[in-house]
């Protein structure tokens, strides 16, 4: 019987997420299933992929077809490496404590990269949150000096300003005649 390993459908519209599934090539998509791998979630970033490793690993080298995005899963979580790794140890071409050396240093490194991608999303979270409460303060202040502009009184100023305009234009009337004098 050929088996595919492939994402069973489930969840809301626009907000699936799926089982991992081992089911027969014939089956429906959502159908009947040999046996339940995991889950994927693409919904939370990073998206959430929780599969059963040993479980996983023993299809993949019992011939089970990952579809695309199974093996990109699979790939991501470490299977499709460990059964490369595996193989090579079958053939001779390095020894068991070699090959799990590389798989662990592998999956050090991916648990790194995994820990600075969450880290950089918080980071970017924190930030978003502290640009938009300082637009929110910036707003508020332009609102209040928006109200007290409204609330305060206008015909102080108007006054204010006339005054001074009357004495300017009195004080140059003076000049003037002196300056008018002189010339004849």
């Amino acid at each position: 019987m050929p088996t595919k390993i492939r994402l069973q459908r489930h969840g809301k519209k626009g907000h699936a997420f799926f089982h991992v599934v081992v089911a027969d090539s014939r089956a429906p998509r959502d159908g009947k299933f040999i046996e339940k791998l995991g889950t994927y979630n693409p919904n939370s970033n990073p998206a959430t992929i929780d599969i059963s490793f040993e479980r996983s690993l023993h299809w993949v080298k019992t011939g089970a077809q990952p579809t695309d995005t199974c093996r990109a899963l699979l790939s991501y979580k470490g299977v499709i490496y460990k059964n490369h790794l595996d193989k090579g140890v079958l053939k001779g071409a390095l020894t068991q404590e070699q090959a799990d050396k590389k798989f662990a240093a592998w999956l050090s490194e991916k648990e790194g990269k995994i820990e600075g991608k969450k880290e950089g999303l918080s980071k970017a979270a924190i930030a978003a949150e502290k640009a938009r409460f300082a637009a929110e303060q910036e707003a508020n202040a332009k609102k209040a000096a928006e109200i007290l502009a409204k609330s305060t009184p206008v015909v102080e100023e108007v006054v204010a300003e006339e005054a001074p305009a009357a004495e300017v234009t009195e004080e140059a009337a003076p000049e003037a005649s002196t300056e008018e004098k002189t010339e004849e």
